[in-house]
């Protein structure tokens, strides 16, 4: 089979994307991290807490009123995309274990304003791929992929494979704006 790339994510249908193995999503995984890094590679301790302008701002699940419209920093961003691709990790971990599914979250982030330095937000990448990559060790050889639960969102099964893939997914639906925080803070310097 081919080498799988995050292109092929976005083409597959729910049906493929549900019989991936750990192997096809341990390759997306390093080459989203590898997307992620390369995105930031010129970036300086300035910029990871450089204040975008982002007027369209919204975070409907802000624990602070008085950050849902904050512009997110290249800081928050990475310590987003990363806790959300984690928690999504171990749950698949859980379903490929024969685990049923119960509606709960399992995520650690750790405050955005902690994030200031980009040997952190690399440092917080690498650790990443190292523990989405430890979650895909705890697949069986044979993982329950027949295992699922019905998303709240769509009313479709989801099984271990594509519970992970919402993790890249989400990391996908954030790649742009760190890219334009990133054109923003280069532009400011």
């Amino acid at each position: 089979m081919p080498a799988l790339s995050l292109a092929d994510l976005r083409t597959q249908s729910p049906q493929d994307l549900a019989r991936l193995t750990a192997d096809d999503l341990r390759q997306v995984t390093n080459e989203m991290i590898d997307t992620q890094l390369n995105l930031i590679r010129a970036c300086t301790d300035a910029d990871v807490v450089f204040e975008p302008s982002d007027p369209g701002a919204q975070d409907e699940y802000a624990l602070n009123p008085d950050e849902a419209t904050l512009a997110w920093n290249l800081g928050h961003l990475i310590v987003h995309v990363t806790a959300s691709s984690e928690e999504a990790a171990y749950l698949a971990a859980e379903l490929a274990r024969g685990v049923e599914f119960t509606p709960r979250r399992s995520r650690s982030e750790i405050h955005w304003t902690r994030m200031t330095t980009i040997a952190g937000c690399r440092a917080r990448l690498e650790e990443s791929r190292r523990m989405r990559l430890a979650s895909l060790d705890m697949w069986p050889d044979e993982p329950f992929l027949e295992n699922t639960y019905l998303s709240p969102r769509t009313g479709n099964p989801v099984n271990a494979a594509q519970r992970y893939l919402f993790g890249l997914g989400h990391d996908d639906d954030h790649l742009a704006q760190i890219e334009e925080v990133v054109r923003q803070a280069l532009g400011a310097r």
